[in-house]
């Protein structure tokens, strides 16, 4: 199988792939993880072709009017190329430019782990890089392999951060075999220090006492690197190392941070070679150690770097070879020609018996802080503590930081020359939080909603900083690419066909649930006064942005009902597929109406719709904004929320259920059917005509009213939707709810015959969460099923979080699915995106 098709469609979220030309021993192979597939025929951008007949006499005026008539569609600014409007950034102050995201914040997150992609990196926050990162050796089958990339097949035990405090530190333990690495990270802002200030990674390396006769564990091989995304020439301090002597390795200059100095420091005998690089890609560096290691292994039979350089290396590897057990001490410090600089005090804080204390002050701090933000000493057994620390850790610990231009799909038939059905974005930076690191380590915009409910408990300043960098991604129709692929190491993990994004579709906005805990916690005081301060600045300067993303979204998503929705994107010509995706909705291959059409209303996006429009009704409060916005925003969310609107259009009264909309018959399967080339294929076969009508699957989906508490408390379809959820052959399992009820057509139906369920039973830890919020807050309510949403609310949560504490401790990971008949971690493993909502769970901390 070849790197990437192991996504088999799904998700919008191709399998990482490789580095590319990466060696073979590192490609993913046969990893089954999917998310969201690229649906290449969407609906292009429409060109308007105005027909203007030009009369004699036409007066200046005339002349402007039809000039601003062009321009709403295309943007050309004086003496340039007509530039899309698709491509054209949103015509408003930048929230990245507020004074709040300048100074001491913006310095204070320079530096950091911002490279989830490898199993340890280092890179600063902005586009051209000076960045770090290390490579071991692994033994795999009586084999050496080379580990960089985080990847499913180099098959470590376990990795992840442990500690991670989202700023200044964080506790890293990989487990690849039998050997075991402790990588810890530390900053800190001394006088002298260039800006960002300095940095110290420790490297703590041992042995599986099962593994002390393994003659090809005795030995660790570490390979740590220094490159310069902008090209600069990094310096060698000599042609030989004696770090007893020495402990200088390297040295440069940069603009940013003025010059700079890498030193190593170990109590243990160090063996150390290098090797010098002059390229400008850095996406493929294990292929040139790799390379570089065969070379000298071919020559002299041995793993070592050839102690070389090319001319004027902007990459420079150093190998720290040592008998196992060993620990390392590297330390960057910046700012070192200044008079004040003291690097060698600086170096000596940074190393040694000083940096371990340092290192387990900060363990204690974050412990401390875990604690005084979730709250949950009293609630958990140490099991899950580990658990829960675990989670928030690893979403602050994969924070990222890229730049790049995303592909945009465009006509083919469009002026603009040289583009392969796509144009670029402008240029952008994105600071996000990613789903995985192995599968999925860039930006995913419905992910981020939920990533957001765990960070602003943590750190409110990171979280505004994140939703900043989103929102202004939007371009002047108030769309945002809902994947972003930026920079050419985001690049290298998908393949290229999955790279374009189609301006026509959207994403679930969860961003609004950020916000509405933010508005939430304002009122009922939860902030500081600066805190406070800083939320209301933000919204101040976000509201035109959010304004133009909801009023996108209210038009290009509207249905032909007043007060209905539907996902675009949708392909009403597939022939492959036994139900067309709707990957735009996230929920991929959730079963919706079997022929897409305009006559959809999909429950999902209306009641996120209702959010959206509750929390923009409230931001105009706050800001007491003209009366205007504030009427149309009430009026939708009263549309919205009209509850017999509701069951007018989604209800089906004898199941209880509610259900999407459209022109669907439950008749259509799976054949096999003879190819011309007398091979065979699965193909769609339907069996009757459509007909427009409820959808009738019970799932996710139905449950977004009651996920939304728009059903009033003393309803009797509240009981209903109770007695759906606890019903085993309906939602409820030992493990948590599944995606897909039992008694639907599809579930666990294979949705291509290479694309298996995904959203068709197994159960997902965002959808739980906010079920179990719901069920949180009807048992709060006054009404006569609030001793019942209690029970079935206590015993919910303690099924997810027994299962996925039992699977961490069992696997070593947080997984992206939990499999609904066992309990069993699937898809994506090391999925710290929203799985680690089980913190919020564990902590009962619900909006």
């Amino acid at each position: 199988m070849t790197p990437g098709s192991s996504r088999r469609n799904a998700r919008s979220r191709t399998s990482s792939s490789t580095e590319a030309n990466d060696g073979a021993d590192n490609s993913f192979g046969n990893t089954k993880p999917r998310r969201r597939d690229r649906n290449k025929n969407q609906n292009s951008i429409r060109i308007l072709n105005l027909d203007i007949k030009i009369m004699l006499g036409i007066s200046v005026l005339a002349f402007f009017v039809i000039f601003l008539l062009i321009n709403n569609i295309i943007i050309k600014p004086a003496g340039k190329a007509p530039r899309p409007r698709v491509i054209t950034p949103f015509p408003s102050p930048k929230l990245m430019d507020l004074p709040q995201f300048q100074g001491e914040h913006r310095e204070s997150l320079y530096w950091g782990t911002y490279r989830p992609h490898v199993y340890f990196g280092i890179r600063a926050r902005t586009p051209r890089s000076l960045v770090a990162g290390l490579m071991w050796i692994g033994v795999k089958d009586g084999t050496y392999h080379m580990r960089h990339v985080c990847q499913d097949a180099d098959e470590l035990n376990t990795y992840g951060w442990t500690q991670h405090n989202g700023r200044d530190f964080g506790h890293q333990v990989l487990v690849d075999q039998g050997l075991k690495l402790a990588t810890s990270f530390l900053k800190s802002k001394s006088e002298g220090s260039g800006y960002g200030g300095d940095w110290a990674v420790q490297i703590d390396v041992q042995t599986d006492k099962s593994e002390w006769d393994n003659e090809m564990l005795r030995h660790g091989h570490l390979f740590f690197y220094l490159a310069d995304e902008s090209g600069h020439v990094l310096n060698l301090a000599g042609d030989t190392f004696d770090i007893d002597k020495n402990s200088l390795l390297a040295s440069g200059s940069r603009s940013d941070i003025g010059d700079w100095q890498l030193h190593l420091e170990s109590k243990d005998v160090l063996e150390l070679h290098y090797s010098g690089f002059r390229t400008p890609h850095i996406h493929n560096l294990s292929d040139l150690v790799q390379h570089n290691l065969g070379a000298q292994a071919r020559k002299f039979g041995q793993l070592l770097l050839s102690d070389s350089s090319e001319d004027s290396p902007n990459i420079i590897v150093f190998q720290i070879s040592a008998s196992i057990p060993f620990k390392a001490d590297i330390a960057f410090v910046s700012g070192t020609k200044v008079k004040t600089a003291k690097v060698e005090e600086r170096v000596s804080r940074l190393t040694g018996a000083s940096l371990t204390s340092l290192l387990k002050d900060r363990q204690t701090e974050f412990d401390i802080k875990f604690e005084r933000c979730f709250n949950v000493a009293d609630k958990l057994e140490p099991e899950s503590t580990i658990v829960g620390k675990a989670a928030i850790a690893n979403m602050l610990g994969g924070i990222g930081y890229f730049y790049g231009q995303s592909k945009i799909s465009f006509p083919e038939n469009s002026n603009l020359r040289g583009h392969d059905n796509f144009i670029s974005y402008w240029p952008a930076e994105l600071y996000t939080a990613v789903p995985s690191r192995p599968f999925f380590p860039r930006g995913f915009l419905w992910d981020e909603g939920f990533h957001q409910l765990l960070i602003w408990r943590w750190d409110i300043h990171i979280c505004l900083d994140i939703i900043g960098h989103w929102l202004d991604l939007m371009n002047i129709d108030g769309w945002i690419p809902r994947e972003q692929i930026l920079g050419s190491e985001a690049l290298s993990k998908v393949p290229e066909e999955f790279v374009v994004q189609y301006p026509s579709n959207g994403n679930p906005p969860t961003l609004f649930l950020v916000i509405r805990d933010l508005l939430d916690g304002m009122e009922k005081n939860k902030f500081t006064a600066t805190e406070r301060n800083g939320i209301t600045s933000f919204l101040e300067r976000a509201f035109v942005r959010l304004e133009a993303w909801f009023q996108w979204y209210n038009t290009t998503q509207k249905g032909k009902e007043m007060g209905s929705y539907y996902w675009h994107g949708r392909d009403n010509k597939v022939t492959r597929e036994l139900n067309p995706k709707t990957l735009s909705s996230g929920l991929d291959d959730y079963p919706r109406a079997s022929h897409p059409s305009d006559e959809e209303r999909h429950l999902d996006l209306r009641c996120w719709m209702l959010l959206a429009a509750n929390c923009m009704q409230s931001i105009t409060q706050l800001f007491k904004k003209d009366n205007k916005p504030e009427k149309e925003y009430g009026s939708t969310a009263k549309l919205l929320s009209d509850f017999d609107m509701l069951n007018q259009m989604h209800l089906d009264p004898l199941v209880g259920a509610y259900f999407d909309f459209g022109n669907h018959t439950e008749k259509v399967r799976l054949s096999w059917k003879e190819t011309r080339v007398g091979t065979r294929e699965l193909v769609r076969d339907v069996l009757e005509r459509p007909v427009s009508r409820l959808v009738p699957h019970i799932g996710y989906v139905s449950l977004f009213p009651f996920m939304g508490k728009i059903i009033p408390s003393d309803s009797w379809i509240l009981e209903k939707q109770l007695d759906l959820i606890s019903n085993s052959t309906v939602f409820w399992t030992d493990y948590g709810l599944r995606s897909l009820s039992k008694t639907s057509s599809m579930y666990m139906k294979r949705n291509t015959e290479h694309d298996p369920p995904y959203w068709r039973g197994p159960i997902w830890m965002n959808m739980n969460y906010m079920i179990l919020s719901a069920l949180y807050h009807y048992s709060e309510e006054n009404g006569p099923y609030s001793d019942r949403a209690r029970v079935i609310y206590d015993d919910l949560r303690g099924n997810l979080i027994r299962n996925v504490v039992r699977n961490y401790h069992q696997t070593g990971f947080l997984w992206e699915q939990y499999d609904q008949k066992k309990g069993k971690g699937k898809g994506a493993r090391l999925f710290t995106g929203w799985t680690s909502l089980v913190l919020l769970i564990m902590a009962e901390a619900y909006t």
